[in-house]
């Protein structure tokens, strides 16, 4: 049961979400202009004109931050007791941030993004080869150390707020204490909503994408079953029932079974294409990119292109859409990390999230991404031309269907990941939303976690609704805005208490 003082962040978050999705139900004829799909459309675009100088400032210094402190004095406090040991293995860990972190992204995006900037390039050149280069770097840079070492750096502060100082798992408790004691609850109740709010969007958006490539799928291998918001609605409301069971079944079960199952399948996955395309190219390529991006990370860290229109609105379509996109996730993936991370040091806490996970990144868009290319420079193969008829998500599948039979398989086994992915992230999310609104439980009630299960889903088919993946990627951006200045306070907070908390001894 929730206890009283928590009734009011779970009801006022729980209104904000029904009224966003009563909001999208409505028609244009009723709204007019005002319509989901239009206003955030239009918030997206006054933030990301006006606020992108903040999201790159603040997504490069999360990166320095955490080598900082890996590398620094700190690095062998633990997140716990001298005597805590780590609730999970290595490897279950590792399984369970990544899936939480961005599984559905990686298939969705795996061979899509980087064929479109092959042909959208975000520096306009006539050199296909510079662009397929510039592709694979851009690609890197979106999906690199930026959103990891943000999951690392906030998952980090949570951890270290729970379990060396035994406070709630809230985003609160790092934050309240720069207050004074009689704003504290207030402050309180704002942080959470807003974190909430965030989170809720953020994987929303996510359930949306998986929905949408789930229904593409689907018609790739059965043209009889139409890609379009219907099935997207019918494949959610099943994948919906799965999770719940899922996330009624704790963690040791649902989430621990199904983030290895993702692992080992995405693994699979990835080694198979690598094997059957041109491997020494793709193994190539995956070393040339890496390169590439640690040479050039400071330069694309900084580009905001003022003097250029189409290359700044490039830079609001793509980097600072997903800056937005990971900061509307890193309430819940930094809050759900911590909450697997007990026992941990600084320096293995850091190491596992930030530099494991950015490095399976790599190779995965190296092999999907790349192996489209190949197709595309070398095979005279179309695939831009396929994503952008049949939309985004059809980009996969267009890559499988160069395999021959041999695609429908992979198609399948694509299809089985996305899945468990869209449960373990939807799961995952509900425990965290428990968390959050039930006063920073550690095992939040079913009841709670269910309720946000159906919250999330409901916004994923209106956003759906409203106007697909314009819609998604736009909300993302709202909802990261307020959740911004958590973070520059949860900063300042944190490094405060490393300082002068004199229960920190280096000898732990």
């Amino acid at each position: 049961m929730l206890k009283k003082k928590n009734y009011k962040v779970y009801n006022i978050s729980l209104i904000i979400c029904v009224f966003f999705t009563l909001w999208g139900i409505l028609p244009e004829r009723i709204l007019g202009k005002a319509t989901l799909g239009n206003v955030t459309a239009k918030s997206q675009s006054f933030i990301s004109n006006e606020f992108g100088w903040l999201y790159t400032l603040l997504m490069l210094s999360f990166i320095v931050i955490c080598f900082y402190l890996m590398f620094s004095k700190y690095g062998q406090i633990k997140l716990g007791k001298p005597e805590d040991k780590p609730q999970f293995s290595y490897i279950s860990w590792l399984a369970m941030l990544f899936s939480a972190g961005m599984g559905i992204g990686l298939i969705f995006w795996g061979v899509s993004e980087p064929i479109m900037h092959l042909h959208e390039p975000a520096i306009a050149s006539t050199d296909t080869i510079k662009n397929a280069k510039n592709s694979m770097n851009y690609t890197f840079f979106h999906w690199g150390l930026q959103p990891w070492s943000l999951y690392a750096f906030l998952g980090l502060i949570i951890a270290y707020q729970t379990f060396r100082h035994g406070r709630p798992a809230l985003i609160s408790e790092s934050v309240t204490p720069l207050f004074k004691e009689k704003h504290r609850s207030k402050v309180a109740d704002i942080t959470n909503i807003i974190a909430i709010i965030a989170t809720v969007f953020g994987v929303a958006t996510s359930l949306g994408l998986g929905a949408q490539q789930i229904s593409g799928g689907l018609n790739y291998l059965n043209k009889g079953i139409p890609n379009g918001f219907i099935t997207q609605l019918i494949v959610i409301i099943i994948v919906t029932i799965l999770f719940l069971i899922s996330a009624t079944s704790g963690l040791d079960k649902g989430v621990k079974i199904l983030s290895n199952a993702n692992v080992f399948f995405a693994i699979l996955l990835m080694l198979v294409v690598l094997l059957i395309g041109p491997t020494s190219f793709l193994l190539d390529l995956f070393i040339q990119s890496t390169g590439q991006y640690i040479q050039n990370l400071p330069s694309l860290s900084f580009r905001m292109a003022p003097f250029d229109v189409e290359a700044r609105e490039w830079i609001n379509r793509w980097t600072l859409f997903y800056w937005a996109w990971w900061i509307s996730w890193s309430p819940y993936v930094s809050s759900f990390i911590a909450r697997i991370s007990k026992g941990r040091t600084i320096k293995e806490f850091i190491g596992g999230v930030l530099i494991i996970p950015t490095v399976f990144a790599f190779l995965w868009f190296t092999v999907f991404g790349g192996s489209a290319i190949y197709q595309e420079l070398f095979n005279q193969v179309d695939i831009f031309n396929v994503i952008n008829s049949e939309g985004v998500e059809i980009g996969l599948f267009s890559l499988f269907e160069n395999y021959g039979d041999f695609g429908k398989i992979l198609t399948g086994l694509s299809m089985l990941l996305i899945s468990s992915f869209f449960i373990t992230s939807a799961d995952s999310a509900t425990f965290v939303l428990g968390m959050f609104s039930s006063g920073g439980e550690l095992v939040p009630s079913k009841r709670i976690r269910v309720t946000w299960g159906l919250i999330q889903s409901s916004i994923a088919i209106v956003l759906l609704y409203a106007g697909g993946l314009k819609a998604l990627q736009a909300v993302s951006v709202l909802a990261s805005f307020p959740f911004i200045f958590i973070i520059i306070l949860m900063s300042v907070n944190f490094f405060r208490s490393l300082s002068k908390d004199d229960r920190v001894t280096l000898e732990d």
